[in-house]
């Protein structure tokens, strides 16, 4: 019998204290892999972590099609995981990090799980340029789609630049990422399902099927945009 709770202690350890795993040995469904990631997330919230949002991964048609699947991926965002915009973070607290451009949502109402563009849009309170720090746990950053939703979508931290009017289009939105001045990478925000707000309302139906809903308040990562 699949024991859930032996895993997820296993890869909540790994972040914990940035140590790398092996791939899990054990066949998990994705039903399986979410429970382990639930799992796992419970055991921060029971060290005094909240959950403040949630990422959303696999939001570019070219990764579902690299990855095999036709359906998003999602993890939870808790407050320790918040690095302040123009901080410091230090490689110790990691096992192999990168980093992704994104855009962040913060919602000023609860969003329901079917929702519409326009219903997604009018749920918002700002809209941000966002870093993601994402950190498979797992040995040579090499995992299955079930390894790494178990993984809580190798989700580890995240930056939220400053908050702006969401009444803009971002449809196309041209993004740079600069390390010490030159670009890394470019892309623009339709990278993200030719929309970020179709990531939005994808976050709203997965997070209600789980049994946690988006509250106001909450900040959703809509995925990597390069």
């Amino acid at each position: 019998m699949l024991d859930i709770a032996s895993i997820a202690e296993r890869l909540d350890n790994a972040a914990l204290n940035a140590t790398a795993t092996p791939q899990l040995s054990e066949p998990l469904s994705l039903e399986d892999a979410y429970a382990v990631q639930s799992a796992s997330m419970a055991r921060r919230y029971a060290r005094g972590q909240r959950r403040v949002g949630i990422k959303m991964g696999f939001t570019s048609r070219a990764k579902m099609a690299q990855m095999g699947v036709d359906e998003m991926i999602w993890g939870r965002l808790t407050d320790g995981m918040m690095v302040e915009d123009g901080d410091s973070i230090s490689f110790a607290r990691y096992v192999h990090p990168r980093v992704e451009p994104e855009i962040a949502f913060l919602l000023k109402d609860a969003l329901p799980g079917t929702v519409t563009l326009m219903g997604a849009a009018a749920a918002l309170a700002g809209v941000a340029p966002a870093l993601e720090i994402i950190d498979s746990r797992y040995e040579n950053f090499k995992f299955s789609l079930t390894d790494v939703v178990a993984d809580n979508s190798s989700s580890s931290s995240f930056v939220i630049g400053p908050w702006n009017d969401p009444a803009q289009s971002l449809a196309n939105l041209g993004m740079i990422m600069e390390i010490d001045g030159q670009p890394r990478q470019i892309g623009s925000s339709a990278a993200i399902l030719g929309n970020p707000l179709r990531s939005l309302v994808a976050a709203a139906r997965l997070a209600e099927a789980a049994g946690e809903p988006l509250q106001a308040g909450d900040v959703i990562m809509a995925g990597g945009a390069t």
